[in-house]
């Protein structure tokens, strides 16, 4: 990795540390613009809701597994 994407990535650091979760899964589909984050491995979700800002919310008994993040490019800039 160069030096450049180093730099990118560090200032995400304050925000990965303040998610509630040990374990992050992170996965990017760029032709579907789909951004996957799962908080365990394995999960099977047995339930799933959609919020107003398309986001997938995923459960398992429960408890949250996992975020869909739908037309992920175009969040956050």
């Amino acid at each position: 990795m160069a030096v450049a994407e180093v730099e990118r990535v560090l200032p995400l650091v304050p925000q990965i540390l303040n998610i509630p979760y040990k374990r992050i899964w992170v996965t990017y589909d760029e032709e579907a613009d789909v951004l996957y984050i799962n908080f365990k491995k394995p999960s099977h979700a047995d339930d799933s809701e959609l919020t107003d800002d398309d986001i997938i919310v995923r459960y398992e008994k429960g408890e949250v597994v996992g975020i869909t993040v739908l037309n992920a490019s175009k969040r956050g800039r």
